[in-house]
């Protein structure tokens, strides 16, 4: 038997220096291969075998990354404040180098709730509910809560269309713009226990819970508030949509009870718009009253985007606003203010609404009582130039 060849070996490791030892030869490379194997990124090989297994990181991946147990993981994704700071950075740091997305579907199952709340509005694009999204947003946000925003249109059929796609989502509860008129859709929501609050109008049945005001209100204060302001002949450029129709309802029906129209007349000028309501809609809207010859001292709007439309036309015309023509806009919307002439208006809380209806959902999906689960925020008329 030969002896066993020696070699000597010299090298570095991060933890030690070894110089001239002596090793067997049979040895030699399985201590350089141990001594000197890289330093591994354990994020990395979480996201390597995740890739390779059903391709999807875990939580007890982010909890072992982050030295603590997966209920503690758990708890700090879901409720941050029950956990020590220096825990939750720990945990969010794991989340960070992992790209760990939790299963809201597992998640949701377990806990029968999805910390999702879904929001109908009848339309994204004009900019009189983006007030409330917001403030709803950023309530729910602040407890864990995420909104999913869904666009109605004006039509009912398309609410109950999309009323069907939100139920079977499960989500922990539902906030609608305005009040749901389908008998079907009642029922349905009513069926599905799921927290509703309905905003944007009053009424005296809803579904759960509500969040508004009375249009009915709205116009009939605008026209006393015209009366006030020397106002004979007054009209009105509103869109199709139910809740415009009211406000125009009751404004025209008040304005006839003051005498703002002409003798014998059994009803105001009035032009309607396909809702949305746009800019053109507006300038064609006066357009059209004064072709018909209708003698008018003022006009209300069922939208800011009208009322900056009736502008734009009577200053194309040589009308001066508000010496021959009082204007009155709906929504109070940020270029109200900046306009010249500065345009009176109706203002609604929209964060005040986005806020009640956050907390009004949070409190039921967490099994709280909610006080007073109808709540009339009012309105006010904010009197500037233009009328």
């Amino acid at each position: 038997m030969q002896p066993l060849r020696q070699r000597k070996l010299f090298f570095y490791n991060p933890t030690r220096w070894y110089r001239y030892q002596t090793f067997p030869s049979f040895l030699f490379s399985q201590m350089a291969e141990k001594l000197n194997k890289p330093v591994v990124d354990e994020a990395a090989e979480v996201k390597r075998r995740g890739r390779r297994g059903s391709g999807s990181v875990t939580l007890r991946d982010v909890a072992k990354l982050a030295g603590v147990a997966p209920i503690t993981a758990s708890r700090a994704l879901n409720s941050p404040s029950a956990v020590s700071p220096q825990v939750l950075e720990r945990v969010q740091d794991a989340v960070r180098r992992t790209g760990y997305v939790p299963n809201m579907l597992a998640g949701g199952l377990a806990s029968s709730k999805s910390r999702l709340v879904a929001a109908v509005v009848p339309t994204i694009a004009g900019p009189v509910f983006q007030e409330s999204v917001h403030s709803l947003t950023e309530a729910l946000a602040e407890h864990g809560y995420q909104l999913m925003l869904g666009q109605s249109g004006y039509r009912n059929s398309r609410e109950d269309a999309l009323l069907d796609a939100i139920i079977g989502r499960r989500p922990d509860g539902v906030v609608l713009t305005g009040i749901m008129r389908s008998a079907d859709g009642r029922r349905r929501l009513l069926a599905s226990g799921i927290p509703v609050v309905e905003t944007w109008d009053l009424t005296a049945t809803p579904i759960d819970m509500l969040v508004g005001f009375s249009h009915e209100n709205i116009g009939i204060a605008v026209a006393e508030y015209l009366h006030e302001r020397g106002c004979k002949r007054v009209a009105s450029i509103n869109g199709n949509d139910d809740r415009a129709v009211r406000r125009h309802n009751a404004f025209a029906q008040t304005a006839l009870r003051l005498g703002m129209a002409a003798p014998g007349a059994t009803a105001i000028p009035a032009h309607v718009v396909q809702a949305p309501t746009t800019l053109a809609s507006g300038r064609e809207g006066l357009s059209r009253l004064l072709e018909d010859g209708k003698e008018i001292d003022a006009v209300f709007c069922s939208s800011d985007m009208l009322a900056l439309g009736v502008l734009t036309e009577a200053q194309a015309r040589g009308i001066e606003v508000p010496q021959q023509l009082a204007v009155c806009g709906f929504g109070d919307l940020g270029f109200a203010r900046d306009l010249h002439p500065a345009l009176t208006t109706v203002r609604i809380d929209g964060t005040a609404i986005g806020q009640l209806a956050a907390r009004f959902i949070m409190d039921r999906a967490e099994g709280r009582a909610v006080e007073q689960p109808i709540r009339d925020i009012g309105f006010s008329i904010v009197r500037r130039d233009s009328a």
